[in-house]
């Protein structure tokens, strides 16, 4: 389902695995393999208009055109729920680059702040998938475009796939970006004080990692 530049996954496959992921007595295990899922299903529909380019081949039974992915992708994983989405894009792109930035959330004023990046001087990618599994305010993923659109990557080049966001944090991300084009498996409506989307994932590094404080 799309709404403008914003694409909603509408799948039963998705759904499912989705409410597994949102049950409390989801463990680890099962929740990172419900991430991998639903991001190698983002994975595959964000990448639906990369341009190919064409080679001829030999098959045992006679000759074929073939075809590859041209342009160079490049995963941007934001620390640490990213990690959790990145092996089922390398799955679809093993040879992409991977460039991790760590950015968290300051619980009290709900701003994002940088702690980790490693970007080379220029990009060697032609196209950036930047993954982020929830979405909240929206500030984290606008501070990740912000560092690479510094870094010279156009944002016509960037796309953001997100497991879940709340209706408050992706327009959020479309104010500032507009021409941003971005993935979703689903969107929840509110968004609480807090800044937790509801009723949400719960916190997906921690869920991931299996650090939950008892």
């Amino acid at each position: 389902m799309s709404n403008g530049r914003r694409y909603v996954l509408s799948h039963p496959l998705v759904n499912a695995r989705l409410s597994q992921l949102r049950q409390t007595n989801t463990n680890s295990k099962d929740f990172r393999e419900g991430i991998h899922d639903i991001s190698l299903i983002l994975g595959i529909e964000a990448s639906r208009d990369l341009e190919e380019e064409t080679f001829e081949g030999q098959t045992p039974v006679g000759p074929f055109t073939g075809t590859t992915i041209k342009p160079k992708v490049g995963l941007t994983p934001i620390l640490r729920a990213g990690l959790g989405m990145t092996d089922a894009l390398l799955s679809l792109f093993p040879t992409a680059a991977v460039y991790h930035l760590g950015l968290y959330r300051e619980k009290v004023s709900l701003q994002p702040v940088e702690y980790y990046s490693k970007l080379p001087p220029v990009p060697p990618i032609d196209t950036c998938f930047i993954l982020d599994p929830l979405v909240a305010t929206g500030g984290t993923a606008c501070a990740a475009l912000a560092m690479i659109i510094d870094w010279g990557v156009p944002i016509s080049k960037i796309k953001l796939l997100a497991v879940l966001g709340s209706e408050e944090g992706l327009n959020h991300v479309h104010a500032e970006y507009p021409e941003l084009e971005i993935w979703v498996a689903a969107v929840d409506p509110t968004l609480t004080l807090d800044g937790l989307i509801s009723p949400g994932l719960g916190d997906t590094g921690d869920r991931l990692f299996n650090t939950i404080r008892m």
